[in-house]
């Protein structure tokens, strides 16, 4: 069950794309031992735009339409997890977050359809059913209104 906490609502964050790759699985462990960290999609964006594109975090918390401290809070606890997962040998997932696509392959043109945040499959949207009560058939996953605002919990 969700934990409801008081205060303001989490906020959508701008992502530019879907990952490629959701998983990084270490070498040299067993997968009867493998234990994982998750990341969401939200943090890998962040890491993407700090770390991968140098850019200041004033500039890529503008990017990802939210505050200053907002991308460093998120960033921290990417760092943390990667981190963690590399020191104590845990794999790597990405899935999840509250985000919002601006561009790439969440672009808003053309018909609308649901997509799965986990392996990417998308399907035409139908006309008053919600994306999120559908399951990805390739995956499980949940799926989310293309080039919306949605949350994923995993």
């Amino acid at each position: 069950m969700k934990n409801i906490r008081a205060g303001r609502p989490v906020s959508c964050r701008c992502v530019e794309d879907l990952p490629k790759v959701t998983c990084f699985n270490p070498e040299g462990v067993s997968p009867s031992r493998l234990e994982s960290v998750v990341i969401s999609v939200d943090e890998l964006e962040a890491l993407r735009l700090g770390d991968k594109m140098g850019l200041y975090q004033a500039d890529a918390a503008a990017r990802m339409r939210i505050s200053r401290q907002t991308f460093g809070r998120i960033i921290e606890s990417a760092h943390k997890k990667v981190a963690e997962a590399i020191v104590e040998g845990k794999s790597i997932c990405i899935a999840g977050g509250h985000v919002e696509a601006h561009s790439g392959p969440f672009g808003t043109s053309g018909p609308e359809s649901c997509v799965c945040l986990g392996c990417g499959y998308e399907n035409p949207h139908l006309d008053g059913i919600p994306c999120r009560i559908e399951l990805c058939p390739q995956c499980g996953g949940a799926l989310v209104r293309k080039g919306r605002s949605s949350s994923v919990d995993t």
